[in-house]
Parts: C-alpha cells; structure tokens; sequence
C-alpha cells in the first residue's frame, strides 16, 4: 500500500549542530529501519517536506540526493519520490534493532548524537561525488575535463626555474612557508588581476592556497557560522558540492540558465543565505556567462543581505569570442565578493597552487584563521612561479595556449557532429577548456549517461555524465549528456578516433 505523502513527517532539532539535510536522511533511515516506511511508499514531495520543516527547498533537495544514492529512495520524475523497492531486508532487520526504542523508533538526535562527522552517512562524499572525483584524478586520459594542454606547456623553462630556486640556497625556500603565501607571488597575482581582469586589490588581500578546496576551507572557516546557508548553481561543480556538504553549511540549489544563475529564484529560495558561490565568466558545467543584470543583482542581494559571494574565475582566462570578461569582483562596490583562482588550468593541476583576494575589511580574520591553519604552500614552488610570472613567460603561455585551444575545440566538435550525427547536440561556450554535449533523447527514453559514461571509462576515456552535477540528477527532466575537456587533442586524426570511441560507447 503506498502511504500519502502528509502520513510521514520528520522532526528536526535546530540546537543541534547537525546539518538540517544530514537530521532528515538520519529521520528517512530510522523509518524505513522500524518499518514506518516500506520498500514502494511514496515519499513526501520536495516542495511539501520543506513546508512543513521550514527551510529550504534545497536542504531537502540534498538530502533526497544522498538517499537515492545510498539506495534508500528512488526519484521517478513527476510520479514522486518513493522508497526503494529493491531494498534489501537485511537492511531493515539490522537497522531496526539497533534503532527501536519504547515509543518503536529512535529520534534523529539519538540516532546521530554518536556519529562523528566523518562517520555520518551524508558527511561522507555520494558514490557519484567519489567517481568525479576518481575521474579527475590520477594519470591523465583522453577527453578529461579541466586538463590543460600538457603538452604544450614550457616544461624545459619551468624546470630550469625551479633548479635555480633550489640551488639558490635561500633560507626561505628550506623554512617553514608565510601562510598567507610567498610575498613577491603576492604581489604579482595583484597586479595581475589588476590588468587582466580589473580587480583592484593590494598584496594584503591576495592568499595562497593549495587548490581551490583549501581556498574554499580558508575562506569557510574563515567568515561561515554553524548552520549558515549557502547559494550553490544547479548544476554546479560537483567537487565543491561535495566538499560544502562536507563542511555543514546548508545548501540551497539555485537554478541556471542561458544567463547564469538566477538570483530572482535564489531570493525566493533563501533571501538571507550567507554565501553565493558562483561561477559568473564560465558557469561550471554549461559555460554560461553571467549577464550583467543578474551580475547586478546579485550584487545588490549580497549588499542587503550582509552576504558574502564566493566568486569562483573558473577558465576566465581563456576565451574565444572577444576579450576576456571583466570580474563580477571589479564590478563590487562594497566589498562582499571573495574572489577565487587558480594557476591548474592554466599551468597544470600538479602545481596545485590557487589563490583568493578577499576584502580589506576580512583579512584580518583570514590571515589568522591562514596562520592557525598552517596552511603555506612550499615555497620553492611559490617562487619559481613569481619567476615565470615576473620574467613574461605566463603571459606568452596564457596567449599561446587561447590560440591552440580555439584550433583543438573546433577538431572534436567536428569530429563529434560525424560520429555522432543528430544524436549528439553541441553548443560551444565562448571559452573554457571544456564542455557539455546533450544527448538527443531517442524513441525509447531519455539516455543513460551515467552508464554511457562508465561504459566510456573502461574504453579509456574520461568523460564525466552531465546529469549528475544536477541536484535532482536522476529525474527524467534532467538534461543527459557528457562533460569533456578538448585541450590535449593534439590532431583532426587523434579528434576523431575519440569521437568514434565515445560513439561506440553510447549503445552499449
């Protein structure tokens, strides 16, 4: 018998430090363990649950997500949410006895009270999450998304720089790093930015990080309070998804579009939301540009709100069609965008050197929150890139490369259109190192792209599935597709033995 939606509610406490989406998949697993909710019981409606709890749309989003992927809940489009009828009992059996209490099942907060957050089942990265994560990782393989072109990079030049640092026998390259980072690459990021992308900013606002994640850890730990809220692009970069959940914030998905996110919606979702995190010159995944009344926009909300916005210049640096776009940070006026790069795709990920400029008035917490942290990068890394910088050698690198990109898109997106025909719809971003390709969905439904996906990995390529960097990637409205870097397809030839690998990957 499946049960009315308004016949299972779920109870939160909000003094507790547990996430509110981490409280619901705990309430969800306690049901199904005592057997309130049984395997083909439909489920509240997202929109209904998070009326009835009071937050947002989003939180109950995320936690739906975490249960389809731990197998509890099944998504099946405009029928509902139901839980999993393949179920295994053994699930229910062992649950139910470690979850019974007098009144039969155990509240969310002694369900959880004994869980550490790397022991939680939602604090754990999803199973998706973990395969991305492997996908981007690792020795390179064709097709990957967000590799630059390694063979192109001027390794002989960057090794001889290196050698100099470390025959130099300076002191600084042996001791412990400044964690707010090497001070003339300090100096440099600032006036490069200045230049490039019109952020005006001094050395004291610029910090070092290991990778876009430790700026993300830096700029959280920094400036975030238990339980804030945070804007996230649906879709969205899946890593840093990942790693918010991770960190106990809680996540509203806002919708994108052709205009980037939209932050009419994302008032409506959560008007006092804590962050914004945006990807505004190249929305991660579609390669959408931010508009300039939604850059506006979301300028004025932050500005209201007392919000900060994590702005994320994924690719900026390469762009196709005219000149590289200003930063939505050179456009703020009262210091609330926290501004975010990283040298990976433009050198190589190896380097694992990234950077934030954050506002005057926050460095002071983030250089002491840096300094508790023992965050510094090495040193002799830091130099030698002030080195390249400082002698031209990015820039000659960043002009070659925009060149050698535009030529290497347009070989797969040839080769794509043979292989594939009209099965395959391609709209190329005006930049980035990488993109979305939709599958056209055929007579018998829409396309499995997490298995064309899969059955692509072990066929040696290293396509990502477009539908699960949606929050609600299994629903029949979610757009199905592959995500796929271009920078390393060295000729037509080599473009179309790919396309064809993928092609052959798509019936199975």
């Amino acid at each position: 018998m499946t049960v009315s939606p308004t016949a299972f509610t779920v109870d939160i406490d909000r003094q507790l430090q547990l996430p509110i989406y981490l409280q619901i998949c705990a309430r969800f697993r306690t049901a199904i363990a005592a057997g309130h909710l049984r395997p083909g019981d439909r489920v509240p409606a997202l929109r209904s649950l998070a009326t009835q709890l009071n937050t947002a749309r989003g939180t109950v989003e995320l936690a739906y997500t975490v249960l389809v992927d731990e197998g509890y809940l099944q998504m099946r489009g405009a029928a509902g949410t139901f839980v999993s009828p393949s179920l295994p009992a053994s699930v229910t059996r062992s649950r139910t006895q470690s979850t019974k209490s007098s009144n039969g099942t155990q509240s969310v907060k002694a369900a959880t009270a004994a869980q550490t957050p790397g022991e939680s089942h939602g604090a754990r990265p999803a199973p998706r999450q973990l395969a991305v994560a492997a996908a981007m990782s690792g020795e390179p393989r064709p097709l990957q998304p967000g590799l630059p072109a390694l063979d192109a990079f001027p390794l002989q030049v960057w090794n001889r720089l290196v050698s100099h640092r470390a025959r130099s026998g300076e002191r600084a390259m042996l001791a412990y790093p400044d964690p707010a980072g090497y001070r003339p690459l300090r100096e440099h990021i600032a006036t490069y930015l200045g230049l490039s992308r019109g952020v005006a900013c001094l050395p004291d606002q610029v910090f070092v990080t290991g990778g876009y994640r430790a700026t993300l850890e830096l700029v959280l730990r920094s400036l975030a309070r238990p339980n804030d809220s945070v804007w996230y692009e649906d879709p969205g970069y899946l890593l840093a998804r990942g790693f918010l959940a991770e960190t106990g914030v809680q996540l509203v998905a806002v919708p994108v579009d052709e205009d980037g996110i939209d932050v009419e919606l994302g008032i409506r979702l959560d008007a006092q939301a804590r962050f914004a995190l945006v990807t505004p010159s190249h929305q991660s995944p579609l390669g959408h540009t931010l508009s300039l009344p939604r850059r506006m926009a979301l300028l004025g909300w932050a500005e209201q709100a007392s919000s900060w916005i994590v702005e994320d210049d994924y690719d900026s640096e390469f762009r196709y069609l005219g000149r590289p776009l200003p930063a939505l940070k050179s456009l703020d006026r009262h210091d609330h965008v926290i501004y975010c790069g990283t040298f990976s795709k433009v050198m190589f990920p190896g380097l694992r050197l990234a950077y934030a400029v954050v506002p005057e008035r926050a460095v002071e917490r983030v250089g002491r929150v840096a300094r508790s942290m023992n965050a510094g990068s090495p040193t002799l890394l830091q130099a030698a890139l002030a080195d390249f910088i400082e002698r031209g050698h990015f820039a000659r690198h960043l002009k070659r490369m925009r060149a050698l990109y535009a030529e290497r898109r347009v070989l797969i997106v040839r080769a794509l259109e043979q292989a594939f025909g009209e099965r395959l719809s391609v709209e190329l971003p005006p930049g980035g190192i990488q993109f979305a390709a939709r599958f056209v969905e055929g007579p018998d439904g829409p396309v499995d792209d997490v298995a064309v996906a899969a059955r692509a990995r072990e066929a040696g390529l290293a396509v990502l599935p477009l539908s699960v960097w949606y929050a609600n990637g299994r629903a029949r409205s979610t757009p199905r597709g592959v995500v796929m870097g271009f920078a390393n397809i060295a000729n037509a030839g080599e473009a179309g033995h790919l396309a064809r690998s993928l092609r052959a990957c798509l019936d199975g």
